[in-house]
């Protein structure tokens, strides 16, 4: 655990990782030399800077070496750059390519509002209607989980009628950790195309997404990954896209091979590797406080590591939760389906338990319910394994009981 690497809100406990993760110590540290480069070299900070790495041209390449490691990927598969459904929308250009038959898409059922939007959008700017074209898989009957056997299935049916598979890696409601693997083996079996949100599952499971097979996956980097408010997004693009120059793509200059970028040349040649999706000029001062965060997860061991560790703190969260009787919990009981969150089902509408809980001392969140049909909503509690102790989810699970009795 690195929690004296974290600023932490005094006096409370933090539980809500999975919305935003605290400020890393050295994330202001990491900005300020940033900010002191651009003070002191202006334009020449492109070329030069305070690290030993050079100046901010080649600023993104920083990460993808760490970022590869906690996604299971090669570094030339990811880079960051944009925000999460930005990159969602520059993904399904190049990889959601409807034609004939071929042109359904299967996602979750309750998924994240925004994915929702782009594939609807993205249904009908290809001319497609979202009410026969869009395949949403959700829980059967009195069940809170979705069973991978119903996804499998589901792809398998519609066979050469789908055009993409685009699911989540943990449902950001339920806290369902999917089985990944199964899902992209079955997609690709079918001749679809196969993408991720990982916004909830990045920095908070292991993942291997080389090996897996999908071919891309975009995600956020201010939750687990500890980024900050509005931390530019990550991608990836398998390798075997990489030379694929046909591949249809919303090209911009920051995508260009950086080796010729500066010739200024009408025709676009992508970098082979996954910067060549990128867009426009890198945001520096928005990736600093990534270069503070995401070493803390080779320092902390590794996701195997922090997965261990994360399994005992759920392990235990779900245990006292279980003790409540004015709640259900609705993420699943086998840790093999969890990541670091527990949701739990709060009967009515109950948007004010989020402030006070806070007043209490427990920082989570709350979410209305948009895929069990009732009219209540969701506590998400999240122990992130760099800084939350086992002392601290006792507590909360203490203040929790107390509110709900008050």
């Amino acid at each position: 655990m690195l929690r004296d690497r974290f600023h932490l809100p005094k006096d409370k406990i933090y539980l809500c990782g999975n919305s935003l993760g605290p400020q890393p110590v050295a994330a202001a540290e990491q900005l300020a030399a940033e900010m002191k480069s651009w003070k002191v070299r202006a334009v020449e900070g492109w070329w030069n800077g305070e690290s030993s790495e050079g100046g901010w041209l080649g600023y993104h390449r920083r990460v993808e070496e760490t970022l590869g490691r906690i996604v299971g990927a090669r570094a030339a598969e990811v880079t960051i750059a944009n925000a999460l459904t930005v990159n969602l929308h520059l993904m399904l250009v190049s990889f959601f390519r409807p034609e004939g038959r071929r042109r359904k898409v299967i996602m979750e059922a309750g998924a994240f509002p925004s994915d929702q939007h782009a594939i609807i959008s993205q249904l009908k700017f290809h001319g497609l209607d979202p009410a026969t074209d869009l395949i949403e898989i959700g829980p059967r009957q009195g069940e809170f989980s979705i069973q991978t056997e119903d996804i499998t299935k589901a792809i398998h049916d519609a066979g050469d009628e789908l055009a993409l598979v685009l699911w989540s890696g943990i449902h950001y409601y339920t806290g369902q950790f999917f089985e990944l693997e199964a899902i992209a083996k079955a997609g690709k079996s079918v001749g679809a195309a196969v993408g991720f949100d990982l916004a909830h599952a990045v920095g908070n499971v292991p993942l291997s997404l080389h090996d897996w097979g999908c071919d891309f996956a975009v995600w956020c980097s201010y939750k687990y990954l500890n980024g900050g408010p509005g931390a530019p997004g990550g991608l990836f693009v398998h390798e075997r896209h990489h030379n694929n120059e046909d591949l249809p793509r919303f090209a911009g200059w920051w995508g260009h091979r950086e080796s010729d970028r500066f010739m200024m040349r009408r025709e676009f040649r992508p970098e082979p590797n996954a910067s060549g999706w990128q867009i426009s000029t890198a945001p520096v001062l928005g990736l600093a406080p990534l270069l503070a965060s995401l070493p803390l997860f080779d320092e902390a061991g590794g996701m195997k590591a922090l997965r261990t560790r994360s399994l005992k703190l759920t392990g235990r969260l779900h245990e006292l939760l279980n003790d409540l009787p004015e709640l259900t919990i609705i993420t699943p009981m086998d840790e093999a389906q969890r990541g670091a969150q527990i949701s739990v089902y709060v009967p009515g509408d109950r948007p004010e338990l989020e402030h006070q809980l806070s007043e209490a001392g427990l920082i989570v969140d709350y979410r209305q319910d948009n895929l069990l049909g009732g009219d209540g909503g969701v506590l998400r509690l999240a122990p992130a394994p760099l800084y939350a102790t086992m002392e601290e989810v006792d507590r909360a699970v203490e203040i929790l009981s107390g509110i709900l009795k008050s």
